[in-house]
């Protein structure tokens, strides 16, 4: 069996294209949904429905505002997604390191 860390769930929530246009369009401010449905292009109930997915992968957080819900992005999902890639940075930084040493000890091929 599988277990999906928070990272592994950011990071498939963000996998799909209306997600990640969603998740896109947070960072300049806060959205309600029929904003966000104006942007991505799909409906407003689509829009809630992938908000649930990037909420559960805490990658967006809502706050009510009067009678409108407001969507903003979460730093949880976006560390736990950080978290989980740098755990294959020091492996990718030493085959790197092998490539550059190994195109460094390559000699010239003369004709």
């Amino acid at each position: 069996m599988l277990v999906q860390t928070n990272g592994v769930r950011a990071l498939t929530a963000l996998a799909d294209p209306t997600r990640r246009a969603i998740f896109e369009a947070l960072p300049q401010a806060p959205r309600a949904v029929g904003e966000l449905a104006a942007v991505v292009g799909v409906s407003s109930s689509a829009v809630s429905q992938h908000l649930r997915v990037l909420r559960a992968a805490r990658l967006v957080m809502v706050r009510p505002h009067g009678n409108r819900r407001l969507y903003s992005l979460d730093p949880r999902g976006l560390a736990d997604a950080r978290d989980y890639l740098e755990q294959f940075w020091p492996s990718a930084l030493a085959a790197y390191a092998a490539a550059l040493s190994q195109a460094g000890g390559a000699q010239p091929t003369r004709r």
